[in-house]
């Protein structure tokens, strides 16, 4: 498989996600739209390191690491960082009842589509800097 293979499978796999997410949000299923919308970040992060390391991502879930790791962290906007800190805990913390709980009943229909827009865009900025690495 080559590098380009690879990136393509990273960039087809957050395209699903964030599919993904907009149908959950659609169906009114909060806490999984954000589960779907850093999971959709993950992974096009995880296309952005493989293009510019030509190796595989590390099997890390936090996301300003992966975006430190691959060397684009300081390239993003204080709102960029700022998302993807607010996202990290609907990774690990979403599926443990203690903060399942607490995370649900802080989300909104609003506070969601904020969150899928925000998603959208920064997976669309880092689709742009793929293409300019290349």
């Amino acid at each position: 498989m080559t590098k380009d293979d690879k990136v393509t499978h990273w960039v087809r796999l957050s395209d699903e996600n964030l599919q993904v997410a907009t149908d959950l949000l659609r169906s009114k299923h909060l806490l999984q739209t954000g589960f779907f919308c850093h999971l959709t970040i993950e992974t096009i992060f995880k296309a952005y390191f493989t293009q510019l390391k030509n190796e595989l991502p590390p099997y890390i879930h936090k996301l300003a690491r992966l975006a430190e790791l691959a060397g684009f962290y300081d390239d993003m906007s204080d709102t960029q960082k700022d998302f993807i800190y607010k996202l990290d805990p609907f990774n690990i913390e979403a599926r443990y009842p203690e903060y399942k709980n607490m995370l649900a009943g802080s989300l909104n229909i609003q506070i969601c589509e904020n969150l899928l827009q925000q998603t959208q865009e920064i997976q669309l900025w880092i689709k742009e800097k793929i293409l300019l690495a290349k």
